[in-house]
Protein backbone atom coordinates (compact mmCIF):
# COMPACT_ATOMS: atom_id res chain seq x y z
CA UNK A 1 0.00 0.00 0.00
CA UNK A 2 1.45 3.37 -1.26
CA UNK A 3 1.47 5.99 1.62
CA UNK A 4 0.68 9.45 0.53
CA UNK A 5 1.30 12.36 2.20
CA UNK A 6 -1.96 15.52 2.15
CA UNK A 7 -1.48 18.69 0.63
CA UNK A 8 -0.40 19.91 3.41
CA UNK A 9 2.32 17.19 3.77
CA UNK A 10 1.40 16.21 7.75
CA UNK A 11 -0.78 13.71 7.75
CA UNK A 12 -1.16 10.75 5.76
CA UNK A 13 -4.00 11.25 2.66
CA UNK A 14 -7.17 9.79 3.17
CA UNK A 15 -9.44 9.19 0.03
CA UNK A 16 -12.48 10.91 -0.47
CA UNK A 17 -15.44 8.73 -1.33
CA UNK A 18 -19.01 9.05 -2.64
CA UNK A 19 -21.48 6.53 -1.81
CA UNK A 20 -25.41 6.19 -3.15
CA UNK A 21 -26.97 4.33 -0.45
CA UNK A 22 -30.22 2.43 -1.19
CA UNK A 23 -32.74 4.16 1.14
CA UNK A 24 -34.79 1.21 2.33
CA UNK A 25 -31.41 -1.29 2.87
CA UNK A 26 -27.36 0.13 2.73
CA UNK A 27 -28.49 3.56 3.87
CA UNK A 28 -30.60 1.53 6.90
CA UNK A 29 -27.38 -0.78 6.91
CA UNK A 30 -25.72 2.20 7.63
CA UNK A 31 -27.49 3.53 10.02
CA UNK A 32 -27.39 0.26 12.17
CA UNK A 33 -23.23 -0.18 11.89
CA UNK A 34 -23.67 3.66 13.44
CA UNK A 35 -25.59 2.77 16.08
CA UNK A 36 -24.21 -0.74 16.74
CA UNK A 37 -20.71 1.49 16.89
CA UNK A 38 -19.10 -0.49 14.20
CA UNK A 39 -15.89 0.90 13.40
CA UNK A 40 -15.17 1.96 9.45
CA UNK A 41 -13.28 4.67 8.00
CA UNK A 42 -14.31 8.20 7.99
CA UNK A 43 -13.68 8.44 3.88
CA UNK A 44 -17.27 8.13 2.56
CA UNK A 45 -19.61 11.14 2.15
CA UNK A 46 -22.93 9.51 2.20
CA UNK A 47 -25.89 10.03 -0.38
CA UNK A 48 -28.98 8.62 0.04
CA UNK A 49 -31.21 7.14 -2.39
CA UNK A 50 -34.64 6.05 -3.42
CA UNK A 51 -33.05 2.51 -5.03
CA UNK A 52 -29.73 1.60 -6.44
CA UNK A 53 -31.52 1.63 -9.96
CA UNK A 54 -31.87 4.85 -9.64
CA UNK A 55 -28.67 6.21 -10.03
CA UNK A 56 -27.71 7.78 -12.64
CA UNK A 57 -24.56 6.38 -14.30
CA UNK A 58 -23.46 9.75 -15.16
CA UNK A 59 -23.95 10.85 -11.03
CA UNK A 60 -20.75 8.52 -10.58
CA UNK A 61 -19.00 10.25 -13.54
CA UNK A 62 -19.63 13.82 -12.20
CA UNK A 63 -18.51 12.55 -8.73
CA UNK A 64 -15.58 11.80 -10.15
CA UNK A 65 -14.84 14.55 -12.29
CA UNK A 66 -15.56 16.78 -9.09
CA UNK A 67 -12.63 15.38 -6.71
CA UNK A 68 -14.15 12.04 -5.47
CA UNK A 69 -11.08 9.03 -5.40
CA UNK A 70 -13.58 6.47 -5.64
CA UNK A 71 -17.52 5.56 -5.40
CA UNK A 72 -19.57 3.15 -4.15
CA UNK A 73 -23.59 2.22 -5.18
CA UNK A 74 -24.79 0.00 -2.43
CA UNK A 75 -28.47 -0.92 -2.76
CA UNK A 76 -30.57 -4.10 -1.41
CA UNK A 77 -29.51 -7.94 -2.45
CA UNK A 78 -30.21 -9.12 -5.41
CA UNK A 79 -34.64 -10.45 -5.57
CA UNK A 80 -35.12 -8.22 -2.61
CA UNK A 81 -35.64 -4.74 -4.33
CA UNK A 82 -38.68 -2.59 -2.94
CA UNK A 83 -38.78 -1.45 -6.21
CA UNK A 84 -38.79 -5.31 -7.51
CA UNK A 85 -36.33 -4.73 -9.89
CA UNK A 86 -34.17 -1.87 -9.00
CA UNK A 87 -31.60 -3.85 -8.13
CA UNK A 88 -31.31 -5.86 -11.11
CA UNK A 89 -31.42 -2.83 -13.08
CA UNK A 90 -28.71 -0.85 -11.56
CA UNK A 91 -26.64 -4.28 -11.89
CA UNK A 92 -26.40 -4.51 -15.43
CA UNK A 93 -26.26 -0.14 -15.95
CA UNK A 94 -22.91 -0.62 -13.65
CA UNK A 95 -21.36 -3.37 -15.59
CA UNK A 96 -21.53 -1.48 -18.48
CA UNK A 97 -20.10 1.79 -16.92
CA UNK A 98 -16.75 -0.28 -15.32
CA UNK A 99 -16.37 -1.47 -18.94
CA UNK A 100 -16.25 2.32 -20.55
CA UNK A 101 -14.29 3.53 -17.39
CA UNK A 102 -11.90 0.79 -17.77
CA UNK A 103 -12.04 1.58 -21.22
CA UNK A 104 -11.02 5.74 -20.57
CA UNK A 105 -8.35 4.60 -18.40
CA UNK A 106 -10.40 4.97 -15.02
CA UNK A 107 -8.84 1.93 -12.23
CA UNK A 108 -11.74 -0.52 -12.22
CA UNK A 109 -11.40 -0.74 -8.11
CA UNK A 110 -12.53 3.15 -8.26
CA UNK A 111 -15.68 2.17 -8.59
CA UNK A 112 -17.46 -0.37 -6.15
CA UNK A 113 -20.76 -1.90 -6.27
CA UNK A 114 -22.54 -4.57 -3.36
CA UNK A 115 -25.46 -5.38 -1.61
CA UNK A 116 -26.25 -4.78 1.88
CA UNK A 117 -29.14 -5.59 3.98
CA UNK A 118 -30.75 -3.21 6.48
CA UNK A 119 -29.55 -6.32 9.58
CA UNK A 120 -26.12 -6.25 8.08
CA UNK A 121 -24.05 -3.19 9.91
CA UNK A 122 -21.54 -5.62 9.94
CA UNK A 123 -20.79 -6.10 6.23
CA UNK A 124 -21.70 -2.23 5.50
CA UNK A 125 -18.29 -1.35 7.87
CA UNK A 126 -16.24 -4.27 6.24
CA UNK A 127 -17.47 -3.15 2.51
CA UNK A 128 -16.42 0.68 3.26
CA UNK A 129 -13.23 -0.15 5.03
CA UNK A 130 -12.62 -2.91 2.01
CA UNK A 131 -13.14 -0.01 -0.55
CA UNK A 132 -11.62 2.51 1.04
CA UNK A 133 -8.37 0.08 1.16
CA UNK A 134 -8.82 -0.48 -2.06
CA UNK A 135 -9.54 3.37 -3.29
CA UNK A 136 -6.16 4.47 -0.99
CA UNK A 137 -3.88 2.08 -3.14
CA UNK A 138 -4.63 3.26 -5.76
CA UNK A 139 -3.79 6.87 -4.78
CA UNK A 140 -5.67 10.30 -5.38
CA UNK A 141 -7.48 10.03 -8.74
CA UNK A 142 -5.87 12.02 -11.88
CA UNK A 143 -8.20 11.12 -14.35
CA UNK A 144 -11.49 13.39 -15.39
CA UNK A 145 -10.63 15.49 -12.42
CA UNK A 146 -11.28 19.43 -13.54
CA UNK A 147 -8.52 21.45 -11.91
CA UNK A 148 -10.03 23.93 -9.55
CA UNK A 149 -12.69 22.23 -7.54
CA UNK A 150 -12.21 22.45 -3.81
CA UNK A 151 -9.06 19.75 -4.08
Amino acid sequence: MREELSPRGTEAWQPKIVAFLCHWCSYAGADLAGISRFQYPPSIRVIRVPCSGAVNPFYIVKALQCGADGVLVSGCHPGDCHYLAGNYLARRKFALLKGLLEHVGIEPDRVQFSWVSAAEGQKFADVVKMVTDRVRSLGPAEKLVKRGRGR
